[in-house]
């Protein structure tokens, strides 16, 4: 199986929202209206990319990029990686490494010093990060906003 590691363009949105529906199944889909007011916004905002895996004309994966520019490390950014999934039927077939390869390169090219990411408290996820060269070496903190649920407690 051959993996076309690109950029997504506009063509990708509804793959994307299907890979998406993977990653958080919880959520509610999105309108169709607001997911495009939502896509235009993420194509134009700029050092951010989102890294598709193509698999004859499927989208097989995806990540999501963030370069932010950085006034330490001698002005050097840092990247920002979200959103990482391989949709069930394409995993263990190295789809997850060609992406976050594509994002070491990515990282490379803009002069990054870092790249920066939170797992999900998986036993998986956190072994395919290991496997691909990442190292918990931080305490991650995380604040939800209007979902109660996810922090243990309800707002008064």
């Amino acid at each position: 199986m051959t993996a076309i590691i690109r950029p997504a363009d506009d063509a990708d949105l509804q793959g994307l929202l299907g890979l998406y529906g993977e990653l958080n199944p919880d959520d509610s889909a999105l309108p169709d209206a607001r997911a495009q007011e939502v896509w235009a916004a993420v194509r134009s905002q700029r050092g951010r990319t989102i890294l598709v895996a193509v698999v004859g004309d499927a989208l097989a994966g995806s990540i999501d990029c963030v370069v932010l520019p950085n006034l330490t490390r001698g002005g050097r950014s840092i990247m920002f990686v979200e959103n990482v999934i391989v949709a069930r039927q394409h995993r263990r077939r190295g789809i997850g490494r060609l992406l976050m390869d594509a994002a070491l390169s990515l990282a490379e090219s803009t002069r990054c010093y870092k790249i920066q990411l939170l797992a999900a408290d998986s036993e998986e996820a956190h072994d395919f990060y290991a496997a691909s060269e990442y190292r918990p070496l931080a305490q991650g903190f995380r604040r939800y906003l209007d979902e109660p649920a996810r922090i243990g407690h309800h707002r008064p």
